[in-house]
């Protein structure tokens, strides 16, 4: 018994040594070197803002359409005669000029067979006219051949009419869209001929949101009332691509219409393009067919004391980041007034002389450190120069 007493003591003095050897060496050891631990400053671009006037466009699209368009119809009946060689889709016609003939002989036969009643109709009403002077007729007969004279005369102008209505006119210059009859067919009064507008002008449809409007001056009801129905709005520079090349004509805002569409919630405001087809232009620039998708950019209104950044420059819709004067990150909202493709126009939240960060970082924390890439001196940061992104 006495001698396992003694095994356990030894066992256990031999581990209590090494424990305390252990610790004696670890206090020899000498501590670890401190270093002094510093913020990572992240490169950043800085832009100084500047206050600047601004004049706004608002982009829209739409296509291209006549302002006067007619579907040809036939008054009279008959066989057509003769067809004009511009009476085919894409033929150009003047004004007055004749694009259809339905025979006229039968109508011709009228008018002569109208003249010749009318002429009966006078002797007879001349002769009732004397007699009631010499007190041998009744003023009821004198009455009678008076409205046989008129009837007469009635008659002789819807002949007259009906000769013209063989013959399809237009008043205005113009193409023709689509030709429905040709030579030789039989027209009743309706049966369909053919659809024509108008080349003197176009008109294209522009939706604009309620947003847009704020920056757009449009005619308004009374102006357009008081213009006869076309206003002279703000211009608009139209573009679409033809046979490659990225061409641009050039009209005008004349009206809107009026009402707010119920599906999308815009307003369509109506542009004029003066002589689309160039048939009065000395340029060399192409026609504008009708049916033609474009884009539009409208003058809008001028803001001045506006400060302009790059679109890339926003967090999220309404957010800054700014570089105080000790190169900390200050992110800060601000009232963006609009936003396009390329730039952000600042109202309120931001000063001329302030600066903001233009690269992306990709978790920006407040108050976090930057530095710019002229570096920062003993007195304090030093903006960097225009590095080309621009500014106002």
């Amino acid at each position: 018994m006495k001698r396992k007493l003694k095994r356990f003591f030894l066992i256990f003095s031999i581990f209590a040594f090494a424990v305390v050897g252990a610790v004696g060496l670890g206090k020899m050891k000498p501590p670890p070197e401190k270093k002094d631990t510093a913020d990572v400053a992240v490169l950043v671009d800085v832009l100084p803002l500047e206050a600047t006037t601004v004049d706004f466009s608002i982009a829209s699209q739409g296509t291209v359409k006549p302002r006067t368009e007619t579907i040809l119809s036939a008054e009279v009946s008959g066989t057509v005669v003769r067809i004009s060689p511009k009476f085919v889709a894409g033929g150009v016609f003047q004004k007055g000029e004749e694009l259809l003939r339905i025979d006229p002989t039968n109508y011709s036969v009228q008018v002569d067979q109208a003249v010749a009643l009318v002429e009966q109709r006078q002797i007879e009403y001349d002769g009732a006219q004397k007699l009631r002077a010499q007190g041998y007729r009744a003023e009821a007969e004198l009455a009678a051949a008076a409205a046989a004279l008129a009837g007469a005369q009635a008659e002789l102008t819807r002949a007259r009419k009906d000769v013209e209505r063989t013959s399809i006119r237009l008043p205005y210059e113009g193409m023709v869209r689509a030709k429905e009859v040709d030579i030789g067919r039989y027209l009743s009064p309706g049966t369909r001929l053919g659809v024509v507008f108008a080349t003197d002008s176009a008109e294209v449809r522009l939706p604009l949101t309620d947003a847009d409007l704020a920056f757009v001056e449009l005619p308004g009801a009374t102006d357009i009332a008081a213009s006869g129905g076309m206003s002279d709005g703000p211009k608009v520079e139209f573009s679409a691509v033809q046979r490659g090349i990225l061409t641009q004509w050039e009209g005008r805002i004349v009206r809107t219409e009026g009402v707010v569409d119920e599906t999308n919630r815009v307003t369509f405001a109506v542009a004029l393009i003066d002589d689309p087809y160039g048939l009065h232009r000395s340029d060399d620039r192409p026609a504008l067919p009708m049916g033609t998708f474009v884009g539009a950019k409208i003058a809008g209104v001028t803001a001045s004391e506006v400060i302009r950044v790059p679109r890339s420059a926003l967090r999220g819709r309404n957010q800054l980041m700014f570089v105080d004067d000790e190169n900390r990150l200050r992110i800060r909202t601000v009232d963006v007034i609009r936003a396009d493709a390329e730039f952000a126009y600042v109202g309120r939240g931001a000063e001329p002389g302030e600066r903001i960060c233009i690269t992306s970082i990709e978790a920006p924390i407040n108050g976090m450190l930057v530095r710019t890439e002229a570096g920062t001196d003993e007195d304090g940061p030093t903006v960097a120069g225009d590095d080309g992104t621009g500014s106002g």
